[in-house]
């Protein structure tokens, strides 16, 4: 692989902040992928302007899961294993941060997403899928277990049934039955994906920034029970009334 060249690429198209996973042929992480990774949020986090992370791949596949040759590598010696687990480490605090962000996150799912890669797609707010993509998380088949988060992530999105036997049986899955299952919100045709992404991003990114933070911080709270969703909906409401942006929305709705 070309050192040069950015695992992740990054554009900014009004609202919308596209990042490519460019690292062919299956997007292979590895350290300097969770780092570009790290460094794509840090450049859009403090961009008011930005209202959607789009995720999306430039090759077939989405994103395979961890490097294989890395974990060849360093899967034979107890510090090469500490290592990895590292990397685990550093892979579950990006998706945290992906979750947590203010921005509402899309992944456009083309070809794999198998283990890590589909880690992050779960770390997102919205996931669409390809009719010909395939979804798993086949660790426990290699003795392994699924550590950037994806236990906690899909046990929370589609309960503990899904969870137990798509983890324990460590079955790899198409769009169909990942929409069925709940892991996934649309299914689209492959040639028709990135134009509905797209499209769902420039309707999300046309809304206030207030207003998309404001609902991501309640249902999240109705999710992790972290605090008072009741009370956050009070609050939000009181702040967002307050906002000249949206007083002006409503006047012109009302006046229709």
């Amino acid at each position: 692989m070309d050192t040069a060249r950015d695992p992740i690429t990054l554009a900014v198209e009004g609202g919308i902040a596209i990042a490519t996973l460019d690292r062919p042929p299956v997007n292979a992480i590895d350290d300097a992928w969770v780092a570009r990774l790290e460094a794509v949020l840090d450049e859009i986090e403090p961009r008011a302007e930005v209202r959607v992370l789009w995720i999306r791949s430039s090759g077939r596949a989405f994103c395979a899961g961890a490097d294989l040759a890395l974990m060849r590598d360093r899967f034979a010696s107890e510090a090469g294993r500490a290592q990895m687990v590292a990397l685990t480490r550093a892979m579950q605090q990006v998706f945290a941060r992906i979750e947590r962000s203010s921005k509402v996150s899309i992944a456009e799912i083309r070809g794999a997403a198998l283990g890590g890669g589909l880690e992050l797609a779960l770390a997102c707010d919205i996931r669409i899928v390809a009719d010909g993509a395939k979804l798993g998380l086949p660790e426990a088949r290699l003795g392994l277990l699924l550590g950037a988060g994806g236990t906690q992530r899909l046990t929370r999105l589609c309960g503990d049934a899904v969870a137990r036997r798509m983890i324990l049986a460590a079955e790899v899955i198409d769009a169909a039955r990942a929409v069925a299952w709940g892991i996934a919100q649309d299914c689209v045709a492959a040639d028709r994906i990135e134009h509905e992404a797209r499209a769902l991003a420039q309707r999300i990114a046309a809304s206030p920034a207030p207003a998309l933070t404001a609902c991501k911080r309640c249902i999240t709270a109705a999710v992790e029970r972290n605090e008072d969703g009741f009370a956050a909906e009070l609050e939000g409401t009181t702040l967002l009334y307050a906002q000249p942006e949206t007083q002006a929305l409503v006047r012109a709705f009302l006046a229709r």
